[in-house]
């Protein structure tokens, strides 16, 4: 397992006859609808069910917030703050680093890996915020939650999403149901061990949503060369007002997130595709191989060969350990 992460997840694994039963259940549930490779989506508004059966598996394209709740198999995110591992009963929560792609650590015994992501609008997080008792929106934001309250929460999620996922068999269809399981998971995730950075999230997207919009593009455009007058323009932006909008959303200027970007998804190929440096360097648009090698080791605290020599080492030597 990761450090501590910037997405939320749930670290607590999945302890509890109740939570055992109702992933379990979701799985079944899951496996019932008629699934093909990748996106599924489902009769329930904002909620997809994902199957791979590859390693290389795209996360979900949408500038909305959204939660990812790993059902069967290992998944592994690749961010500027580390790499994330995911058991099945284990969340994420989107923010903005996110990657557009994740690996597969491990299969299910149906040899495919399985997930379900529940898409949240702003409005659907800030009506739930609203609604919450003021001491309690102060203490998530002031991180004064127990931990025990947080590792409680993060045990609901999917059980929560278990309800969400069974609104979809009641005898009478009713999206007042819906709207409020949906407010049930929001609650739970926002009470949870992410708590923070997600109501921080939604605060910033509420605020600045052209500007997700930009770091979006960029995040699927990242290895082609730009510029931040080009970002600007497509923005109708002036670049000094664009470029402190971005970097008061986001937390950095566009080049700078370019560049972790860059360095995180060059990490990956050396690490999962056996890719050496240069044609690392070369498949995330640097034309500069020391340039590279200056950026990675300001990044990750070592040259690419010494990093990758080092994690792939810990991982030969714990491979359940957590990754880093």
């Amino acid at each position: 397992m990761a450090g501590t992460p910037i997405e939320g997840n749930s670290r607590e694994g999945y302890v509890g006859e109740n939570m055992n039963t109702a992933l379990e259940k979701l799985q079944a549930q899951v496996r019932d609808l008629s699934l093909g490779e990748g996106e599924n989506k489902t009769n329930i508004p904002f909620v997809t069910a994902w199957r791979f059966t590859r390693g290389k598996i795209e996360m979900p394209k949408t500038e909305n917030p959204y939660l990812y709740l790993v059902l069967d198999g290992m998944l592994r995110l690749y961010t500027p703050s580390g790499m994330l591992d995911y058991m099945a009963g284990q969340y994420s929560v989107s923010k903005i680093d996110t990657p557009l792609f994740g690996s597969v650590l491990a299969f299910s015994r149906q040899q495919d890996f399985l997930a379900l992501s529940v898409e949240f609008t702003v409005h659907d997080v800030i009506t739930a915020v609203l609604a919450l008792d003021n001491d309690l929106t102060e203490r998530i934001a002031g991180e004064a939650m127990k931990e025990q309250e947080m590792a409680a929460s993060d045990r609901a999620v999917p059980e929560s999403v278990y309800r969400l996922f069974s609104v979809r068999k009641e005898k009478v269809w009713s999206e007042f149901l819906r709207k409020n399981t949906m407010k049930e998971v929001i609650y739970y995730i926002l009470c949870g061990s992410c708590g923070k950075q997600f109501l921080q999230s939604i605060a910033a997207i509420g605020q600045a949503e052209e500007i997700y919009q930009a770091n979006s593009w960029i995040k699927e455009n990242f290895r082609s060369s730009f510029t931040v007058e080009e970002l600007a323009e497509q923005r109708n932006m002036s670049v000094s007002l664009f470029h402190q909008k971005f970097k008061s959303a986001v937390g950095m200027g566009p080049l700078q997130c370019q560049k972790r970007l860059r360095l995180t998804e060059a990490r990956r190929l050396m690490l999962d595709e056996k890719k050496n440096v240069t044609e690392a360097s070369l498949e995330v648009g640097y034309e500069s191989l020391s340039q590279f090698i200056r950026d990675y080791r300001k990044m990750f605290g070592a040259a690419p060969k010494e990093d990758i020599r080092s994690s792939l080492t810990d991982r030969a030597i714990n491979p359940d350990s957590p990754a880093g």
